[in-house]
């Protein structure tokens, strides 16, 4: 246990700085949230309240956490077939899952700038009112919310070693989670067979989470069970990585680009 810790934290550090020396990566973390945020708030500024405000910010820093989170999953592992080293990941001995598991994290760690830089640009342009309903659920309930996104996404980027299209996938993938986690419109306005897909996502349970202390709630039992279905994200994830794992083996199909 304590040398696939210690795989995961070596895994963690090393695609953090890589994140962060990408120019082009750097440039997209900085500039999505800004425009997501500017998108929502010229959207309802006019008729929702202070409290819908405060929500919208902070959803729309969600979406750009998700969005930095799977696509940092995505193109750590295609930049990892392009320069030839998945194979000797996939041959090392530390499990791959430990070396996933550090990305996705990394990746979700990197995310955070995208709540605080939409909180901030609200604050300063938009005159938001950054008033929690409960500060200290708020702070417990958005790193919880990262670790199931994190883990959610280690789940979908174990695809990505099996289907080499990252691109296609990170848009697969993006904005279906934005409207079955209710960060669009409530779950109440989408078709009766959405709701209990999204009972099965974790990040949904967060965000639910985030939303009541915010506006005022009681987030203790969403945290519980986001922390529940993380667990369930993470034990289905290191299955179908071991069988997308198998399969590409099989058809010698990692080193293709």
């Amino acid at each position: 246990m304590s040398h696939t810790l210690a795989v995961v934290r070596s895994s963690f550090r090393f695609h953090l700085k890589a994140t962060l020396k990408s120019s082009a990566t750097v440039m997209y973390m900085v500039l999505v949230p800004i425009v997501y945020a500017t998108i929502a708030f010229f959207m309802y500024r006019g008729g929702a309240n202070e409290v819908a405000v405060v929500w919208i910010a902070v959803a729309a820093g969600i979406m750009g956490l998700w969005s930095t989170t799977l696509a940092g999953s995505g193109m750590a592992l295609q930049r990892e077939r392009w320069a030839g080293t998945l194979e000797l990941l996939f041959a090392s001995p530390p499990p791959f899952a430990a070396v996933l598991l550090g990305v996705a994290l990394a990746t979700s760690a990197t995310g955070l700038y995208s709540l605080v830089a939409t909180l901030f640009w609200g604050w300063a342009f938009f005159h938001v009112p950054l008033h929690l309903a409960h500060p200290v659920w708020f702070a417990i309930a958005v790193p919880a919310t990262v670790l199931a996104l994190g883990l959610f996404g280690m789940l979908l980027a174990a695809t990505f070693i099996l289907y080499r299209q990252t691109f296609a996938l990170v848009n697969l993938f993006e904005y279906p989670v934005w409207l079955i986690t209710g960060l669009l419109v409530p779950l109440s306005l989408l078709p009766g067979w959405v709701q209990p897909i999204a009972w099965l996502i974790g990040p949904t349970w967060g965000i639910k989470a985030i939303h009541a202390a915010t506006t005022g709630g009681s987030p203790g039992g969403y945290l519980a069970a986001a922390g529940v279905l993380a667990l369930a994200s993470f034990a289905l994830g290191l299955v179908c990585l071991r069988y997308f794992e198998t399969l590409a083996r099989r058809r010698a199909s990692l080193s293709l680009t």
